[in-house]
């Protein structure tokens, strides 16, 4: 490319940028004047026009400048996940729970491989174990539907919200389901995430589960819980302008993901790791509390990479002794009206 052809595609990635750093300095803006959130929400989503404008923003900013530097955030996302289900990252954690769970009880190897043996005896035919039978006998929520067999085979079931151009509609290994508020493709359902109504699970076989997503109508108002491998957050909690919305999606995530399911969380910073590492401390700490343990992270040029697996939840602490809040899922806009640079 000529250096008037650098400048030309420079300029042009300034103006886009701009239109998305304004779209949420205006959301931060009027939530600080705002009583009410929901109402600032409501509005937001029924102000087509600046919809579509950052939905094109964002589309030509992801294809025609941010894609053309390796290792960007949907090659990172999809080596991950792969890599979670396919080349032992979600049997290693198993076996940790395994080794964990020996310790706490004070049970000796032996011991504790007969427990499970008598365990799936009980619960399955042996030969239909798929290494979950000692799981179901400990947490009764959790049983062949919802739960992800060791032995993983099949497309892994994938919900991008704040998807905007569905990129991950071109992986094969995955049914995808991108939802945004302003789809920039016809591939993309319109869904307002915050007011997605979680349905009681389908309970059904793999193949029938995947033949309803992929017939889902447009736009999604209802999804069945316990239902995905994989759900992504991809620059989508620093778009809220309340820390109680990035909540409300971290809750919704958990109610949608299968037990051993993934949460895939991608939040822009540009500055050094130990800049915001409070920050991301506070998150960990936070969205661990909804029963999720963080998997991965990664601290890339300008993006913090994490991975949440779903786990069963504790008992629920008394909120007012309890010092998990929302206000923990904070970013530095929060405090102040500058932007970091995607």
């Amino acid at each position: 490319m000529s250096e008037e052809g650098k400048e030309d595609a420079h300029t042009e990635h300034l103006r886009l940028a701009g239109v998305v750093k304004g779209v949420h300095a205006e959301l931060r803006k009027k939530y600080k004047d705002s009583s009410s959130f929901e109402q600032l929400w409501e509005e937001h989503c029924q102000n087509k026009q600046t919809l579509s404008q950052y939905a094109d923003a964002m589309h030509h900013l992801a294809v025609d400048h941010w894609a053309k530097h390796p290792g960007t955030r949907i090659v990172w996302t999809r080596d991950t996940v792969l890599e979670y289900f396919f080349k032992g990252g979600l049997n290693k954690q198993r076996e940790k729970d395994e080794r964990r769970k020996m310790h706490c009880s004070g049970k000796d190897d032996s011991e504790a491989s007969q427990n499970k043996n008598d365990e799936c005896s009980t619960l399955h035919e042996q030969n239909s174990c798929s290494g979950a039978c000692d799981r179901t006998a400990l947490y009764p929520r959790i049983s062949s539907y919802n739960n992800i067999a060791l032995q993983f085979g099949g497309k892994i079931r994938l919900l991008d919200v704040g998807s905007c151009f569905n990129p991950f509609l071109d992986f094969e290994e995955f049914l995808t389901i991108g939802i945004d508020i302003s789809p920039a493709r016809p591939s993309v359902y319109h869904c307002d995430f915050l007011h997605l109504h979680i349905m009681e699970p389908l309970q059904v076989a793999p193949d029938t589960m995947n033949t309803y997503f992929s017939s889902l109508k447009d736009p999604i108002h209802k999804l069945p819980r316990e239902s995905f491998h994989v759900l992504v957050f991809s620059l989508l909690l620093e778009y809220f302008p309340a820390p109680y919305q990035r909540w409300i999606c971290c809750q919704k995530a958990w109610d949608l993901l299968m037990y051993d399911g993934i949460l895939v969380i991608i939040t822009p910073d540009s500055h050094q790791q130990h800049r915001n590492a409070l920050m991301m401390k506070s998150w960990k700490k936070a969205i661990e509390s909804m029963g999720f343990n963080r998997w991965r992270y990664v601290k890339q040029e300008h993006l913090h990479c994490m991975v949440f697996r779903k786990i069963v939840k504790k008992e629920k602490k008394d909120n007012l002794i309890s010092d998990i809040t929302p206000d923990m899922l904070y970013i530095p806009q929060d405090f102040n009206d500058l932007d970091m640079v995607h």
